[in-house]
């Protein structure tokens, strides 16, 4: 096992891999599965994804939020995030509320209010229309999508709830794609061996990203075997696929 950390510029995007022994490249050598290949990747010892810090819900734009202050009920209402993730408040003026959760929102507006508009201000803010948490779901699926987090708790759930993997899946390359406090993790895992119950299950948390590898190999083979003449009674193949 093995795990990388990819830095872009002064942000470090960190890549949790996990590689197994039996991931070979077979037919498909042209294809670059190689990982943690860049020239501003740095391997790590992490293992396995990390967990998200809070679950709580955050604010997406255009949702609508109660805020109330205790101290001021004129400030107390309703307000709506608007589409770029801001929230103007009274006095304060823009509060960037895009993936806040409702406590880490109160506290910001507390914090601005508190002294030149306040004394000791007591905040509460509640989500009205939250939007329920997402997984999305790509590449080698039959049905991909975003799709509820009720409906893809864990990997295997979630390619379940896509509609199974696709014609031409790599049930051996499904990467997930997740954020950590502002930090982007990527985890390679072979779905064949969980559903083999050889591996766990791996947790899905809002927000991730599963991606399921394509295996271009059998495609090629599959266009060859169609444009053959109908009348070829025998058929002798050079394994070219893969060059």
């Amino acid at each position: 096992m093995r795990s990388v950390n990819i830095l872009t510029g002064k942000n470090i995007v960190r890549g949790a891999v996990l590689l197994f022994a039996s991931l070979t490249l077979g037919a498909c050598a042209s294809v670059d599965r190689s990982y943690g290949s860049a020239s501003d990747i740095e391997v790590t010892s992490l293992t396995q994804l990390p967990a998200p810090a809070s679950t709580l819900p955050r604010f997406s734009p255009m949702g609508i939020i109660e805020v109330t202050v205790a101290q001021d009920e004129s400030l107390s209402g309703t307000y709506v995030i608007d589409e770029n993730g801001m929230l103007d408040f009274p006095l304060i003026g823009e509060v960037a509320a895009l993936g806040l959760s409702p406590t880490q929102l109160a506290a910001v507006i507390s914090s601005r209010l508190s002294g030149e508009y306040v004394l000791n201000p007591s905040v509460t803010v509640n989500t009205i229309n939250a939007t329920p948490p997402t997984v999305s779901i790509g590449g080698q699926v039959n049905a991909p999508g975003n799709y509820p987090m009720a409906h893809a708790t864990t990997l295997m759930r979630a390619i379940n709830t896509a509609g199974g993997l696709g014609e031409y899946a790599r049930a051996d390359d499904v990467l997930v794609f997740r954020e950590v406090s502002g930090e982007r993790y990527i985890g390679l895992y072979n779905l064949a061996a969980i559903m083999r119950g050889n591996l766990d299950d791996p947790p899905l948390y809002e927000g991730d990203i599963v991606m399921v590898g394509d295996n271009p190999g059998e495609r090629r083979l599959e266009r060859i075997l169609q444009i053959l003449p109908a009348v070829t009674s025998s058929l002798v193949l050079i394994d070219r696929i893969g060059n």
